[in-house]
């Protein structure tokens, strides 16, 4: 039966979500049930993607990311992959009728990281994080507006400056892990070999308004939503607020985390302001 292989495909991006990301994880399950496997449905598929570029140094990741790259669009037009992280995608694309440009500007962005190791410029910088990020944002805001066009018109700046701030954030804290493992930099006009604490601020400075941003669409989104990007906004902020206090050389050299202890306070505080509604 197909709905049970749909299962499978199901749960198989839920499975993705939980062992990669706690704190994603933990966000989408303060989420209502009613979109909650859409969203795994979505992070399984950026995830896996992401993988391939990432991770797999002992293989072909080329040949393995256009392999992967044919499926999804067979899979969009077949609307089923034996994929089962596919499968579940395109079924989240088909049912809230997902741009396909978002899905093609994510795609490209992550080509991009097979070959590309700095963005020397704004314009690919930013155009680098609309695709792997924003993009993301995107695609989640059209599951928690459930599909109305007018919402998601309405918040859709405010949702990829959430998306940008996220990934600047990841950005920041994996410095060393990009710089030294991927030979990658991301931000541009930035000498990480000689990171200093005025780069650091200007970079954070940066990300604050994005999160400013971001934090003005989350108090307008539909109730099944707000607590639980609420909740990502939170985990993301406190981790900013980490790097602010860290000195840049520290940064440069090391992974700045925050503990699952303090993600569980995180959660209970973010629950009390949200329930106080002073977000």
């Amino acid at each position: 039966m197909k709905s049970l292989f749909d299962t499978v495909s199901y749960n198989s991006s839920k499975l993705v979500t939980n062992t990669y990301s706690t704190s994603f994880s933990l966000a989408t399950k303060m989420l209502y049930k009613s979109i909650r496997s859409d969203i795994y449905n979505i992070y399984g598929f950026v995830r896996f993607a992401d993988e391939i570029v990432d991770s797999f140094h002992d293989f072909n990741k080329e040949e393995l990311f256009n392999r992967f790259s044919d499926d999804l669009e067979l899979s969009i037009k077949n609307k089923i992959s034996l994929n089962p992280i596919l499968n579940s995608f395109q079924h989240t694309f088909h049912k809230y009728d997902l741009d396909k440009s978002l899905v093609d500007a994510f795609m490209k962005s992550m080509r991009m990281d097979l070959h590309k190791t700095d963005y020397l410029t704004v314009e690919d910088y930013k155009a680098y994080i609309y695709g792997s990020a924003d993009v993301v944002g995107l695609m989640c805001l059209k599951v928690f507006v459930k599909g109305d066009d007018v919402k998601y018109n309405e918040l859709k700046d405010t949702a990829m400056a959430l998306g940008s701030a996220f990934q600047k954030v990841n950005f920041l804290r994996d410095l060393k892990a990009d710089f030294e493992g991927l030979d990658r930099s991301y931000f541009p006009n930035t000498d990480l070999k000689n990171l200093d604490e005025s780069t650091k601020r200007y970079i954070i400075n940066d990300i604050e308004g994005d999160f400013e941003k971001g934090l003005s669409g989350i108090k307008k989104l539909p109730i099944e939503a707000k607590f639980g990007v609420f909740m990502a906004y939170r985990y993301y902020n406190q981790l900013l607020k980490k790097l602010k206090k860290t000195p840049a050389l520290k940064i440069k050299n090391s992974r700045i985390r925050v503990s699952n202890p303090k993600k569980i306070e995180l959660l209970m505080r973010s629950y009390v302001k949200y329930q106080l509604n002073l977000m």
